[in-house]
């Protein structure tokens, strides 16, 4: 293998408009033209994250690789109207077709990367691009309605809000890098703190999936992308559901795919928590070896299906390795499975909902801590109704589905659904959850119907994609509650909900065995330092008379930029529930410091969103510094109504 040197050019392209978009070149020092990886963000190239794995597709594998600011972020203009926004897309079709069209280049360019990244891959591949030969989208959605941050089974994902839509506020308000903008850094500075309103009023103002969210989501209509595919998802993670049914849909639309699936959190595959960990580098650049550079590697006739297997293992929050083994299935990845259908008894059960049961399984996506993994179930499952079943050896595989009949006392009522492994000493393991706002019974397409109080109802509740063995002697247990807070939002007011078990099953994905599958070549590595908790905060506190459940996060980090730049980041957030009225509340702060050579600047946020029965009230406002001194700031308030959520 060849190694090569590197060369690292920060450049601007001009789009049709005239907006200029802030690019960085990294380019092998060789005379031969190569192909190009490009991953576009908005989460600021020099300062807020660089990528390291950049240099080594470029020394060891010898792809040219350009990092883009998106528009209105980082160093690029124009303004930073939304994520996903259509403008995007047209602005990475002009990057491409410059790409390909320089003398240096092969003609071939691919996309990749994480969240943002991965999904804008997708969409942009739904564009057909001629010059885009494959891409990569690592922990990404197809659908941005239900698999993203912003809700879950048509209902607020609340935890969220302390997180994403909190920071991307300050974020979007931080200058331009001063030595890369062409004009007054500190004009466009104010510029973008006077004219960028929070993406966040947008996302809750839009509580129906049509037509907003379709913007950016390549489902329903997967035959968009005909480019060759290659998804990459973790267990652990938040988009796990773009697996299965995308690489279906793309099998029958006759795109080349490929399915890597790991235990991992949404953090990178050689350092997460949980492991064990891959060498995700050297997977991507066997995938665009093939399709940029034509090398016959077998890349297209291996088994297109690489999936870790978890296995039974004791939760702690901060996991660092899951028990299980490496499978490569040969053919379609629920080919072979069996469906076993569980019976819930007979008569009608009643389930008064506990707000704030949910807290043992935190969020649906784990990540750097504070955004860690599911602890032990027993806390929840004492709040909900269970049923245990034999677990023996059982391999679930695929999304289980809880048929349901069911009624309740208000008209807008939820329902969560887990599986869980018990030990024989009683601790639980989530497996896998589901969600649904029952408003939504006729599916996220039609508009919302509010219950009728006392009326039954049949729903289906579609489980997350999993994978996951049981020992000898476990327990296969169903939890069903009202809520799952603070992963989600509970209803407006405290509920009763009744099941008619006779009426109801579990419905689970199995394979029979696991033996006679073999296991894939990939490449293992063993990470040198994994995450600590050191500094870190996330506590779940009870004021017992005050009958109030919140939870706190708190968590930073420091470093110097490659340019030499000292970067800070601070974040704090809390959920807030009061276990009487359902009243909810969200507040987070976010902070970031830069020490350009041309001045120290400082951008943070403060945002609080306040649920009652019937309204979201939010309230964000941001502030800068320039040095010491109070630069600009804006502030926003609006009130939206609740549509059945």
């Amino acid at each position: 293998m060849t190694d090569y040197a590197l060369s690292t050019e920060d450049i601007t392209l001009e789009m049709a408009d005239g907006v200029a978009l802030a690019m960085t070149l990294y380019r092998p020092i060789t005379d031969g033209p190569v192909p190009v990886l490009v991953e576009a963000l908005p989460y600021r190239k020099d300062d807020m994250l660089e990528r390291d794995l950049y240099d080594r597709l470029v020394t060891q594998y010898g792809f040219a690789v350009c990092r883009v600011d998106v528009r209105g972020t980082g160093s690029s203009g124009g303004p930073a109207t939304d994520e996903y926004p259509v403008t995007e897309l047209d602005d990475l079709n002009t990057v491409i077709d410059w790409l390909a069209a320089q003398q240096w280049s092969n003609g071939s360019v691919g996309m990749f990367g994480w969240s943002y990244s991965g999904f804008n891959s997708l969409q942009v591949a739904a564009t057909r691009p001629a010059a885009l030969k494959a891409i990569v989208p690592v922990y990404s959605s197809d659908d941005r309605y239900n698999d993203d941050v912003h809700n879950i089974g048509g209902a607020l994902r609340l935890l969220d809000l302390v997180d994403y839509p909190s920071f991307m506020v300050a974020m979007n308000a931080m200058p331009p890098v001063p030595a890369l903008w062409s004009g007054d850094w500190r004009a466009q500075w104010r510029h973008r703190i006077e004219s960028n309103e929070p993406w966040l009023f947008t996302w809750r103002a839009e509580q129906r999936r049509q037509p907003y969210w379709q913007q950016g989501s390549i489902r329903p209509d997967y035959a968009r992308v005909t480019c060759p595919t290659m998804i990459v998802a973790g267990w652990a993670d938040g988009y796990r559901n773009n697996t299965f049914r995308t690489v279906e849909a793309l099998e029958e639309a006759g795109t080349p795919w490929k399915l890597l699936i790991g235990p991992w959190s949404h953090m990178g595959t050689e350092t997460s928590l949980p492991g064990p960990w891959v060498d995700l580098t050297a997977e991507m650049a066997r995938w665009f070896d093939r399709w940029l550079r034509d090398d016959d590697n077998g890349v297209d006739t291996e088994p297109r299906v690489q999936i870790f297997h978890r296995r039974s293992t004791r939760p702690e929050p901060d996991l660092a390795e899951l028990r299980g083994v490496w499978r490569a299935h040969p053919g379609m990845p629920l080919a072979d499975n069996k469906t076993l259908d569980f019976d819930l008894g007979t008569g009608v059960v009643q389930h008064a909902m506990i707000g704030d049961i949910g807290t043992a399984a935190w969020n649906s996506c784990a990540g750097a801590l504070p955004w860690g993994q599911p602890t032990d179930q027993r806390y929840d499952n004492a709040g909900s109704l269970t049923w245990d079943f034999p677990g023996d050896d059982l391999h679930v595989y695929g999304h289980p589905i809880l048929r349901l009949r069911v009624r309740a006392d208000r008209p807008v009522a939820s329902v969560s659904a887990k599986l869980c492994d018990v030990f024989a000493d009683g601790t639980s393991v989530l497996i896998t959850r589901g969600f649904l706002n029952l408003t939504h019974r006729g599916g996220y397409d039609a508009d919302p119907v509010a219950l009728e109080p006392g009326e039954w109802v049949d729903v289906d509740v579609e489980l997350e994609a999993t994978a996951w063995s049981l020992d000898d002697g476990h327990l296969l247990r169903l939890a069903v509650a009202g809520g799952d807070w603070p992963n989600a939002t509970v209803p407006p007011e405290p509920l009763t909900l009744e099941i008619d078990r006779e009426a109801s099953r579990l419905s689970v994905p199995v394979l029979t065995s696991l033996d006679d599958l073999d296991e894939p070549e990939l490449v293992h590595v063993v990470p040198e330092k994994l995450q600590s908790s050191d500094g870190i905060t996330w506590a779940v506190e009870r004021d017992v008379l005050a009958r109030r459940t919140r939870c706190r996060t708190e968590h930073g980090s420091d470093w110097v930029s490659t340019k030499g730049y000292r970067c800070r980041e601070h974040y704090t957030g809390l959920v807030e529930l009061d276990t009487r009225t359902f009243a909810q509340r969200a507040e987070a702060f976010a902070r970031f410091d830069v020490e350009f050579p041309e001045g120290r600047t400082a951008t943070q946020s403060t945002m609080t969103v306040d649920l009652d029965a019937t309204h979201l009230h939010l309230d964000v406002h941001v502030e800068a510094f320039d040095g010491d001194q109070l630069f600009a700031e804006k502030r926003w308030q609006k009130s939206i109504l609740r549509d059945l959520g």
